[in-house]
């Protein structure tokens, strides 16, 4: 893991470290001490079992936020072949945060939509950390218009700290274009299918993000606010953040249970940087299992059962 691990993971880390460190020097020494080994291994995944499966909310976050944790063109790469990239808005310019275009899985053609936010500091730069400017969700939907006229299904991946907060995108309309998204994702004639793969936060995650099918990986987050951004607000203390995201039902089991999401996809024990290759055919699989699914539908019950969906999110009490 080249020394990037979270502060709670630290025991499996050093774990793990001692067990190469035992089978390097049995190699180098040739000397036998297998048994050992074995005993060790077998403590490791009784270690990890206990402390990935009793995760707070706000560890899932940290997970989700982990360094390695795989982007979403990590999961194109994996998941798809023959993608071509897609570029700009055709009105202002092309929002390096969001990459989209065609790709095929298992030789059906999707439009791939998906937030980019970049490894190391070159790349997030690049990428805006995944902050999409107006022209990005514009770009977006000039993409999804695409696929509808094509009759391609569309898939989106969600992985953003919200959308760009800066003066120049207030002003060329950033509140508009989310909204406007919502409004014709609403009436997309296409299967959409979307997944939180790692950050979900605010109209940012939102703004791509009206859907037939949602997903979350087990280990991603999706609320109206980060939990530092919250903790700000009622404590004025950012360092509330852990409290903040137990009160805000963020992660993936809560939001099952209160109906915001369809499924959890499940990850590699320790999270999806263990394996990016058993995360990305995990959730390939329920891609293709939801889009067998919804192709079924005729287009007027697809747009029926998408806005029913959002419709009984939530409650509410009408008052004369």
């Amino acid at each position: 893991m080249n020394g990037q691990f979270l502060e709670f993971e630290r025991p499996v880390i050093e774990l793990e470290k001692r067990i190469k460190d035992m089978k390097d020097f049995a190699h180098k020494e040739d000397v036998e001490i297998s048994r050992e080994i074995e005993v060790l291994e077998e403590r490791l995944i009784k270690l990890q079992k206990d402390v990935y499966s009793n995760l707070s909310p706000w560890q899932r976050v940290q997970l989700a936020r982990h360094p390695q944790r795989p982007r979403s063109l990590d999961y194109i790469n994996l998941m798809a072949t023959d993608f071509v990239e897609l570029h700009g808005d055709r009105g202002f310019a092309d929002d390096r945060a969001v990459v989209g275009g065609f790709g095929k899985i298992k030789g059906i053609v999707f439009m791939i939509i998906s937030q980019e936010k970049g490894k190391d500091t070159k790349q997030k730069l690049f990428r805006n950390f995944g902050m999409m400017h107006p022209e990005g969700y514009r770009k977006a939907l000039r993409l999804m218009s695409l696929a509808a006229r094509f009759g391609k299904p569309i898939i989106i991946l969600i992985d953003t700290p919200g959308a760009y907060p800066g003066i120049g995108a207030e002003e060329r309309g950033q509140a508009e274009a989310i909204a406007r998204n919502l409004k014709e994702m609403s009436n997309l004639p296409v299967p959409v299918i979307i997944s939180i793969i790692g950050e979900g936060a605010s109209g940012g995650a939102l703004g791509i993000g009206i859907g037939d099918k949602i997903f979350m990986l087990e280990n991603s987050w999706y609320s109206v606010i980060s939990p530092e951004g919250c903790a700000a607000i009622l404590w004025r203390d950012a360092s509330k953040a852990p409290q903040a995201a137990e009160a805000l039902k963020l992660t993936a089991p809560d939001l099952l249970e209160l109906g915001v999401i369809d499924k959890i996809v499940p990850e590699p024990l320790g999270g999806a940087h263990r394996d990016y290759l058993k995360q990305a055919n995990l959730l390939k699989e329920e891609i293709l299992y939801a889009f067998e699914e919804l192709r079924e539908l005729s287009k007027e019950k697809l747009l029926e059962k998408r806005i029913e969906k959002f419709r009984k999110m939530g409650q509410f009490n009408e008052g004369i």
